[in-house]
């Protein structure tokens, strides 16, 4: 009988061992874990034309798939930004989002291309109608309006680059092009 049991104790670490191996291999191309780097958590400045904002950055599939998700309030001024290695089409729903959103999608350049308002629980999905989107920022629904900002307007990349490496993320990994470089940018 203690054989029988040892022996599931053996089945279920190794089930465990392979759910890790599995969670760590769905990461995006090319995409690497950093833990010296800032958590999920961490708050970033961002200028969005004149606006300064404070965002949180989703890098990982992980960090992407929770995003807002059971938070309960958003400061203004405040919202996530999820960067892409790769820009393509994107489509962002509500699942377990308890605020209404605005969510905004940008080109490689950083240029605001479209703006979806989006509603709490809504999991029919915004998508982009572009197919070159590679940085969508969610903030409070009517942030972008209230602060003047429509598309065309331009994120500052440099500030994602600096948010990228201070995550333990390369700004280039995600060719996310600057001016100057990230470090230099921070200084």
């Amino acid at each position: 009988m203690n054989s029988v049991k040892g022996n599931g104790k053996i089945v279920g670490f190794a089930i465990a061992i392979v759910i890790t191996m599995l969670a760590i291999g769905c990461r995006e191309e090319g995409e690497s874990v950093h833990p010296e780097g800032l958590g999920f958590d961490s708050w970033f400045p961002l200028h969005l034309g004149e606006t300064v904002l404070q965002v949180q950055l989703a890098v990982t599939p992980e960090e992407k798939a929770k995003g807002l998700m059971f938070r309960e309030e958003l400061a203004e001024d405040h919202g996530m930004l999820f960067a892409f290695q790769n820009p393509g089409p994107q489509k962002f729903w509500m699942r377990n989002t308890r605020i209404p959103l605005d969510i905004g999608y940008f080109s490689p350049e950083g240029v605001l291309r479209e703006i979806h308002a989006a509603q709490p629980f809504d999991e029919s999905g915004c998508p982009s109608r572009s197919n070159n989107i590679k940085i969508v920022l969610e903030l409070n629904q009517g942030a972008f309006r209230a602060a003047k900002q429509s598309p065309g307007a331009k994120l500052n990349l440099n500030d994602i680059a600096v948010a990228l490496e201070k995550r333990g993320f390369s700004s280039q990994q995600f060719g996310i092009k600057t001016s100057h470089t990230a470090s230099e940018a921070s200084e």
